[in-house]
């Protein structure tokens, strides 16, 4: 089952198979693509949020389900299993991690832009026991977000890292009391929203672009991007500045 509320601009995904840790099968991946699919179609939404029922944000793809043969592994050169790993979204996604956030589940993790932790919250590769392999991105995004010495820590030995380890080297970017991790994505997310969202989206495309060109190519990438931004109201947002708004890095006042 997967939950889907909106609040506002926001929209909140919840996994929620309490049988299996919240890990996901081929339906459940599914509904994670059609959920997806469909933010990306709503304009009124801004931001999405990614998180886990109960105790537990994802335990990975439900190898029980693997083991009755109910993955299409053949579809896996052109698509994730567990849904829309190798998608591009062109809107913010936040994880809120509860507990266990391992194997595929680190890997939706990682697919969001930031995840918020908890105290209770726990990342590993721990299909490394079982020879699964990391086929949903997790090889690629976790040493572009942590390194590649910290990532191949983890990757080669399946070892667990808890939230303050995490929060250290940049796996998580909030970490707050446990079961609080939701409520803070949901703030975090409105926050987002309330920004100019041209100038914020375009900043964070040129983040992602600048990892498949070259450093000339990249820059005038953000140029361009940063032109639009500029069209788009920059200019009135530096005169509301001039005039005193947002002093003393107030951003209550944007």
């Amino acid at each position: 089952m997967l939950h889907i509320e909106t609040d506002g601009p926001v929209r909140i995904l919840t996994m929620d198979r309490a049988e299996a840790k919240n890990a996901v099968d081929p339906a459940q991946a599914e509904r994670l693509c059609e959920a997806f699919a469909e933010v990306e179609q709503e304009t009124s939404i801004l931001a999405i949020v990614l998180t886990g029922a109960g105790d537990t944000f994802c335990a990975g793809a439900d190898l029980k389900a693997a083991a009755r043969g109910e993955f299409d592994w053949s579809k896996m050169l052109h698509e994730g299993p567990l849904g829309p790993t190798r998608w591009h979204f062109s809107k913010p996604v936040i994880a809120a991690v509860e507990g266990y956030c391992v194997a595929g589940g680190l890997e939706l993790a990682l697919m969001c832009d930031l995840r918020v932790a908890s105290e209770t919250a726990v990342f590993g590769t721990f299909e490394r026991r079982w020879g699964v392999p990391l086929v949903d991105g997790g090889t690629v995004r976790l040493p572009r977000i942590v390194g590649q010495s910290r990532a191949l820590d983890m990757v080669l030995t399946g070892r667990p890292v808890d939230a303050r380890e995490a929060l250290a080297f940049g796996l998580a970017n909030r970490l707050v009391p446990g079961g609080e991790a939701r409520a803070a994505a949901v703030a975090l997310a409105h926050e987002l929203t309330r920004f100019p969202q041209t100038c914020m989206l375009n900043d964070r495309a040129s983040v992602l672009d600048q990892w498949a060109l070259p450093l000339d190519a990249a820059l005038q990438n953000e140029a361009e991007l940063g032109m639009g931004s500029i069209a788009a109201g920059a200019n009135a947002g530096a005169g509301r500045f001039a005039a005193g708004a947002g002093r003393g890095g107030n951003f209550n006042d944007h």
